[in-house]
């Protein structure tokens, strides 16, 4: 069996696989907001505000190069009780693709999906400026705008619920709903966002579909085939049982109303005539003269 270039990229760069990068992910995230909530109390000086670690292109260019990486840990605008089962979700679905993967294939997905991610938010700042003007940032060409990282860990609930679409969860802790479901419920939020969203969100989005398209595509293209395969099958099935529907010439009875039936075709009558099995032996053969030349 051919090599993919997945297996011919984790021949060459596995040692560099990070393993348990989701619980590295969570950990960050919790810190900062933790320390986010004790700055908000006046508990904690206002350095560690989230608008200084976020993804800002433009602040970026400023040299405030940092934020390329810590945007990663930016954690959601949530309550504490919701940002604990938001943790434990990020948990369930990393863990479970590291697992089913394997660690390169997942650091490979975070991966593409973080560089795709960067590029769109610098594109988004730029298209962003061209529209707000150039006396807004003539130098950087770059509107001040953060971009968020719901999309790209968006991306792995995608990517979880694409491998397991049966999977229950239990909203609020009552409702079972399966996570396919959900997943349908994002993909056409995600639609809407980029009907009517800003620039910004725009990308974001179009680099996760992406990036979902890179790992998935090929799965859903040749399901896409074995359906229109199996569809065709059916097409000549249905057109092959309804031409082969057989009607008595006496009673009239059918092999529609009589799927077991043996019907039997004359060989003494003129044309193709068919009868059903009593009256194949007892009927008046039907024979056309010929035309007199």
């Amino acid at each position: 069996m051919p090599l993919t270039l997945i297996d011919r990229l984790q021949r060459r760069f596995g040692w560099l696989a990070v393993p348990n990068v989701t619980l590295t992910l969570i950990v960050g995230q919790a810190v900062l907001y933790v320390a986010n909530l004790l700055a908000r109390q006046g508990i904690l000086p206002d350095g560690v505000a989230l608008d200084r670690v976020m993804l800002d292109p433009a602040k970026v260019m400023q040299g405030e190069v940092w934020r390329l990486v810590t945007f990663m840990f930016t954690p959601p605008p949530i309550g504490p009780i919701f940002v604990i089962f938001y943790f434990a979700m990020f948990h369930l679905f990393g863990t479970t693709l590291e697992q089913q993967w394997g660690t390169f294939k997942y650091n490979l997905f975070l991966l593409v999906g973080y560089l795709a991610n960067i590029a769109a938010a610098f594109l988004g700042s730029f298209i962003l400026q061209q529209q707000l003007g150039p006396e807004m940032n003539e130098t950087l060409k770059l509107a001040s705008i953060t971009a968020t990282n719901g999309f790209l860990y968006g991306s792995i609930f995608l990517a979880f619920a694409r491998l397991y679409p049966d999977f229950t969860l239990n909203l609020f802790f009552i409702l079972p709903i399966r996570i396919k479901w959900l997943a349908l419920i994002t993909w056409i939020g995600y639609a809407f966002v980029l009907v009517r969203g800003d620039w910004m969100s725009r990308m974001l989005i179009i680099a996760t579909v992406l990036n979902y398209i890179l790992f998935f595509g090929r799965e859903h293209v040749r399901e896409w085939r074995q359906g229109q395969r199996k569809r065709t099958f059916q097409s000549q099935a249905k057109r092959a049982t309804a031409a082969a529907n057989h009607v008595c010439a006496v009673c009239g009875i059918s092999s529609v109303e009589s799927p077991r039936m043996l019907f039997r075709y004359c060989s003494k009558c003129s044309g193709q005539r068919c009868y059903c099995p009593d009256h194949i032996r007892d009927h008046e053969h039907v024979i056309e003269k010929e035309p007199v030349v």
